[in-house]
């Protein structure tokens, strides 16, 4: 009888700690990003860089990552998962995925006239395009289906490793 009771109770306690839990955290972010707000909207669980100021009309370059996955690496955590995908189906998921940003880009900017020019399309290291348009537009894409996060395109530089001195 006293384990019955010390077993209801264990459960009980667990269950208000977990109920207790998610509420404390409902709505909150305990993490704070150091002062910069990370734009998602409603119907996305895509992202855009907190570092794209999108108030400016200017065009800028940005870079489009897709939610699918490049082929090779599909292929791969497919596997892992215990997932049987071939190369060829993960090829058929980028292409798909390609098509359907390339549908609703005519319906996010070419019917309300943005100006935008696709410079290239990445399949191997991620799946995505580089774009040019203006800042402010940037939030229209996304209500894509297919888009993960937009970062700036940036050129970045490395410094090169410091070389020991010679000690005499």
């Amino acid at each position: 009888m006293f384990m019955k009771k010390c077993y209801y109770r264990t459960l009980l306690f667990a269950f208000i700690m977990t109920i207790s839990g998610c509420q404390a955290n409902k709505g909150e972010d305990t993490y704070p990003k150091e002062g910069k707000v990370v734009e998602e909207t409603m119907n996305s669980s895509g992202i855009i860089d907190p570092s794209i100021d999108l108030s400016s009309n200017q065009k800028i370059s940005v870079i489009i990552k897709f939610t699918i996955k490049p082929a090779k690496v599909a292929v791969l955590e497919a596997k892992a998962k215990g997932i049987d995908l071939t190369l060829e189906e993960a090829k058929q998921q980028v292409e798909e995925s390609y098509q359907t940003f390339q549908k609703e880009i005519h319906t996010f900017l070419d019917e309300n006239q943005v100006s935008y020019h696709i410079k290239h399309r990445y399949k191997t290291t991620f799946n995505g395009v580089s774009m040019e348009l203006p800042a402010n537009e940037i939030k229209r894409l996304m209500e894509s289906s297919v888009i993960q996060k937009i970062y700036p395109n940036e050129d970045i530089q490395l410094d090169p490793p410091i070389q020991p001195s010679d000690q005499m």
